[in-house]
């Protein structure tokens, strides 16, 4: 028996538990936590490239779009509205648009949203609704459409981010700030033998400002809030390559890393003056060894000149 899967439409800003704008980490993560809800899911991308889009295929209902750059979330196409494997009910508002014993149609869209342009799909500003099963069939129809036919059966419902002038967006592209991105890295900058200044959202947030052997471990639990993970390097033989080399040393408090897994982030301390010596930054590439250990850094490195 399979339990109702309930997703609301919100345009422009996501569908069911889904936020335009939201990380690849964040996604993994919190689908890792309700995996009763969400079995199966499968993680795709092209593997010769660093910057790849990753789409998010969660059977048999959904597709998540991550951009290449940022990987967030840009686009949320939820299919197979009648496939009761687990059944769908689709809302918007209050009203119910599909369910097991409703079935979406052509009629029922321009009855809740309102006339639009004409064409074999229905674009608002923000969601898309298509008759088709499957995008890719879209160029192979013929020149016989069915754009009168009210009881057209609603086949796929796309959420992307509202556009200025209401131009169709590029599934490529990056997305624009919006509050899913609130309190998240929008960029680290590295300066060469200084630190990191990082930028949150939203952009007019002050940067943070790490320095290497001036900031202390209580300016960065200020800074930044707790780490998620405490890690001392002499619980793990591969970290020796971040201990001291002097011998006179070996008497003195461990080093530590504070890891930032949400932003990307670890940090070095020195165990006897508790100050900042090391920055460590994670792109969060897919199919590599740390793929989701850590949420994508977006790092740029600034040198003289």
């Amino acid at each position: 028996m399979f339990s109702t899967l309930e997703a609301d439409i919100r345009p422009g800003l996501g569908l069911g538990l889904f936020e335009v704008g939201s990380s690849l980490w964040n996604v993994l993560d919190m689908l890792r936590r309700v995996q009763h809800a969400f079995p199966l899911v499968d993680v795709k991308f092209d593997p010769d490239s660093s910057t790849t889009p990753v789409i998010l295929h969660i059977r048999p209902h959904l597709d998540l779009l991550f951009s290449g750059h940022h990987q967030r979330l840009h686009t949320i196409c939820l299919r197979k509205l009648r496939d009761p494997n687990p059944p769908v009910t689709l809302k918007f508002k209050e009203t119910i648009l599909s369910s097991a014993d409703e079935v979406f149609r052509r009629v029922g869209v321009s009855r809740t949203f309102g006339p639009t342009y004409p064409g074999d799909d229905l674009r608002y500003p923000g969601v898309l609704f298509s008759f088709e099963e499957d995008s890719r069939d879209e160029g192979l129809k013929g020149t016989a459409t069915h754009t009168d036919d009210k009881l057209q059966e609603v086949k796929r419902v796309v959420t992307t981010q509202k556009s200025a002038n209401d131009e169709v967006k590029d599934a490529l592209d990056e997305v624009v700030e919006c509050p899913s991105m609130s309190g998240e890295i929008r960029k680290a900058v590295l300066k060469v033998h200084e630190g990191v200044d990082l930028y949150f959202y939203p952009s007019a947030t002050e940067p943070v400002r790490v320095r290497l052997g001036v900031t202390s471990a209580q300016g960065l639990t200020c800074d930044l809030g707790a780490p998620l993970r405490v890690h001392y390097i002499e619980e793990d033989d591969r970290m020796t390559i971040h201990a001291r080399l002097s011998a006179e040393d070996e008497d003195a408090d461990t080093d530590y890393f504070y890891n930032y897994l949400q932003h990307g982030v670890d940090l070095l301390v020195d165990g006897t003056t508790h100050i900042v010596k090391k920055i460590v930054v994670h792109t969060n590439v897919p199919g590599s060894p740390l793929f989701q250990r850590y949420k994508r850094c977006p790092w740029e490195i600034e040198g003289r000149p």
